[in-house]
């Protein structure tokens, strides 16, 4: 590899990388807050958190890393134009579009990593977090059952324990509220034992007392009871349609499928590597500058442009899962041309001819 190329790649690389790793963090935080307000809401088990996190970052690289790609190559190459380095290159016959095999030696690695993630790792993820979150409902000490607090259980009401054995077998002062069919069911008790029988989950509640009656309080039709031993059985997770969803679903199965919902979920997977690729093509005529100017208009530029192509493959695959596009169009209305727009701005160095006004 020439030096030159090996320079101006490893230049490229350094930017992408830095990008990737403010927006990685940016976006770490705002996954942590959705994880954590799932969690406040009871879908969500504690001990997942972090599984959760991580797989959710997999989910997410599809649309961080072309932002990533645009803004760290428009950095680099705008760094060469203020340094004055670029001009250097082009007095001695070395263009900006001498930049195409450096630029290629980073962008493709990248693409093929976009790809890897939106065709396979990102479905996986969603299949794989799925299924720890239903398996982890089905136990209700790993969905979240800790002494001190209230825990939503399954298909409605709440449960509280003040205190609990280390292995999580045995409860002391518990609370239990329930509600069905416009009636609530009350439940406390000096203690408790939890345990399956046959697969399903009961919890004992031990020398207590029950509530029964409307929830409305409109009705006085209550009933109270003492006991020495109560067994509740505790409803299971519902679990219905997880694996029908087409965003589960391997990239494989979705090409055999002829629904609409599984079609536009294909062409969402194939647009981001696309998408960058056209990013990428668009950050060295936008980072074309003076010496000495200003980079905030075009990294501004930058971002509107990748908001616009994102928004809009949002939009697209929302109207092709409800039929308002034709599914033979997909999302190349968008992809192609803005592929041809890079291309174009690449070939001409972004200059583009001055328009008749200003003749």
């Amino acid at each position: 590899m020439p030096k030159l190329d090996r320079y101006l790649s490893m230049e490229f690389a350094r930017a992408v990388f830095a990008a990737l790793v403010v927006l990685g963090m940016v976006s770490l935080g705002g996954v942590f807050a959705d994880l954590v307000g799932e969690m406040a809401r009871g879908s969500l088990p504690p001990p997942l958190l972090l599984s959760q996190l991580g797989l959710r970052l997999l989910n997410y690289l599809p649309l961080i890393l072309p932002l990533a790609l645009l803004l760290g190559l428009l950095l680099a190459v705008g760094r060469l134009y203020r340094d004055s380095e670029m001009y250097v290159l082009t007095a001695v016959g070395v263009g900006p579009r001498r930049l195409l095999r450096p630029l290629l030696l980073v962008v493709v690695p990248v693409l093929l990593i976009i790809a890897l993630c939106s065709l396979w790792l990102g479905p996986w993820a969603n299949r794989v977090g799925q299924s720890m979150v239903a398996e982890a409902n089905r136990n209700l000490l790993v969905a979240g059952f800790e002494p001190g607090r209230f825990t939503p259980i399954a298909n409605g009401g709440v449960a509280y324990a003040g205190k609990m054995s280390s292995d999580g077998t045995q409860l002391e002062q518990v609370f239990v509220f329930r509600e069905r069919n416009g009636r609530m069911d009350v439940a406390t008790a000096r203690g408790g034992e939890l345990y399956r029988d046959n697969g399903a989950r009961v919890l004992a509640l031990l020398d207590g007392f029950r509530v029964e009656g409307p929830a409305s309080g409109h009705d006085l039709d209550y009933r109270l009871m003492r006991y020495a031993r109560n067994e509740l059985l505790l409803p299971a997770p519902e679990q219905g349609g997880i694996s029908e969803a087409p965003e589960l679903k391997p990239t494989l199965a979705l090409l055999s499928d002829a629904a609409v919902p599984a079609r536009a979920e294909l062409h969402w997977r194939i647009a981001p590597p696309l998408l960058a690729l056209a990013f990428a093509l668009l950050a060295v005529p936008l980072a074309r500058s003076a010496p000495r100017q200003s980079r905030h208009g075009a990294l501004l530029l930058a971002f509107f442009a990748y908001l616009f192509g994102i928004f809009m493959m949002m939009l697209g695959t929302s109207w092709l899962a409800t039929g308002k596009l034709p599914i033979a169009l997909g999302l190349w209305w968008l992809l192609l041309p803005l592929l041809a727009l890079g291309a174009w701005l690449y070939a001409r160095d972004g200059r583009v001819r001055k328009a008749w006004w200003r003749r």
